[in-house]
């Protein structure tokens, strides 16, 4: 709070710079919650022209796919500050997903989502165990086939 406004800690590109112990962080570059509930909120979409792409991306525009791009390059801007340090490590997948560790269908299963051919748990593994450091991002959508892409239901995300 001595360098930025206190505001600021809570953004992880300002903070994860301050961490000094090991970092791994794994995340969708398409973070399902965050563009339906930061990007395009129900209250910022009136009209709900960004209800079906919220549900599944795969019924999003093209223009709203631009966006959604837009969006995925400053996430990796914000990864990319973190430096290239051994003690930092990532696995930023391109999927439509969110909270990918907690599942074993996204953590470690034979059909989980994998980036160089490594499950989420194997990167974090290695890394953690000093075997082999981890730092990649994915492709932009939708390039990568092993994603588990997130599908709503309507009554899951209501228009406004």
């Amino acid at each position: 709070t001595s360098r930025m406004k206190p505001g600021l800690c809570f953004f992880p590109q300002y903070m994860a710079q301050e961490i000094r112990t090991p970092l791994f962080i794994t995340n969708a570059a398409y973070d399902s919650w965050q563009i339906k509930n930061i990007l395009a909120p129900g209250v910022a979409d009136p009209h709900g022209l960004w209800h079906n792409c919220k549900l599944d991306i795969t019924r999003c525009s093209a223009s709203q796919l631009q966006i959604i791009q837009g969006f995925r390059l400053e996430v990796l801007s914000a990864v990319n500050g973190l430096g290239t340090s051994s003690s930092r490590g990532y696995f930023i997948n391109g999927c439509y997903a969110h909270c990918q560790t907690e599942m074993q269908e996204t953590w470690l299963r034979d059909d989980s989502p994998r980036l160089n051919d490594k499950t989420i748990a194997k990167a974090v593994g290695d890394w953690f165990y000093d075997r082999s450091p981890f730092q990649t991002i994915d492709c932009p959508y939708p390039c990568d086939k092993t994603c588990h892409n997130r599908v709503f239901e309507s009554q899951d995300q209501p228009l406004v």
